[in-house]
């Protein structure tokens, strides 16, 4: 199989999956490295396919992407793991946003998406001279999220009320 026969398998997988697919399970499968399928996701990535990569795996394909807004409550030290809870499970975080009583809804991007990135966006937060949006509504917050699935939304906010965060 060449590289382009093995890129155009490894969306079929993605897109038929029931959940993530790990490189090294995609590797074994189709008798090549790891380091081979990380490359041909980049290639994948490059040419305008949606792919996810979590800390269990790869998800997407060609998909539309799906898009919910979750609305949480939580204390400041607790945003890493509201955070990962998100991605772990495939998603992005697209932005967090408020509804102060004064001065309405206010929004900011975040883009976050891996483990990764979710540290390095909390200890900006504690390491700058400024706090998070959530501070100004007593912890009440929202987040627009990004997945490939709605499916993969439902299993997000299933773990989001499962540890006490998702709001009514």
């Amino acid at each position: 199989m060449d590289g382009k026969q093995r890129r155009e398998e490894i969306l079929k997988r993605l897109r038929e999956g029931k959940g993530p697919v790990s490189g090294e399970k995609l590797a074994g499968e189709l008798g090549v490295s790891r380091q081979v399928i990380v490359q041909d996701i980049a290639l994948l990535r490059a040419a305008d396919h949606k792919i996810l990569s979590t800390s269990r795996g790869y998800l997407g394909g060609d998909g539309p992407e799906a898009v919910r807004v979750f609305h949480t409550n939580h204390t400041e030290w607790e945003i890493e793991e509201e955070m990962n809870c998100i991605v772990d499970f495939g998603g992005t975080v697209a932005d967090v946003f408020v509804k102060h009583r004064s001065y309405g809804e206010l929004r900011a991007p975040i883009n976050v998406s891996t483990r990764v990135q979710v540290k390095e966006f909390v200890e900006k937060i504690r390491t700058e001279n400024s706090g998070p949006l959530m501070t100004v509504t007593s912890g009440d917050h929202y987040h627009t999220v990004k997945a490939a699935s709605e499916k993969i939304l439902d299993e997000i906010g299933a773990e989001l009320l499962k540890r006490g965060f998702l709001q009514p």
